[in-house]
C-alpha cells in the first residue's frame, strides 16, 4: 500500500494532550485519562508560501481546538476508534489531503511508557 502522506509539505501537531474516557476496563470507564496525539496534516502549502496569508493555508490552530474538543467529548473503548474520530476532524478542511494520526495512551501497560495506535487517512 502506498503511503498517502508521502510528500514534502506537511503541518505537524506534536504532543497534543487531551483527557477522555478511553479503555475497556471498568476503572477506565470512570475517570478521564490523558492521551497524547501526534498529527501530520498533508496539504499543498505552495500558495501560503508565496502569499504569507492565513487564508491560503490550513488553519492549524482551529484544527487543534476542534481535535481537543472532539477528544474530550469522546468516550470510546478503543484507541483505534479515537484515532479515526481525530482523522475525521482533521480531514474536514478541504485543503487537507491526508492525515497521519498517532494516539498514545501513557501507562496503558505496566512495562511500557505508552501504547500507541497510528492510522493514515486521505480523501
Amino acid at each position: 500500500m502506498a503511503d498517502r502522506t508521502a510528500g514534502p509539505e506537511g503541518i505537524h501537531l506534536r504532543d497534543l494532550r487531551a483527557r477522555c474516557i478511553i479503555g475497556t476496563l471498568p476503572h477506565e470507564r470512570q475517570t478521564p485519562q490523558e492521551v497524547v496525539l501526534n498529527i501530520v496534516l498533508r496539504a499543498d502549502l505552495s500558495a501560503a508560501c508565496r502569499s504569507d496569508r492565513l487564508e491560503d493555508t490550513v488553519d492549524y490552530a482551529r484544527i487543534e481546538r476542534e481535535v481537543v474538543a472532539a477528544v474530550e467529548a469522546s468516550s470510546f473503548f478503543l484507541l483505534e476508534r479515537l484515532a479515526e474520530q481525530v482523522a475525521r476532524v482533521c480531514l474536514a478542511p478541504e485543503r487537507v489531503d491526508s492525515v497521519r494520526v498517532t494516539v498514545d495512551k501513557p501507562g496503558a501497560l505496566p512495562a511500557c511508557r505508552s501504547v500507541a495506535i497510528e492510522i493514515v487517512r486521505g480523501r
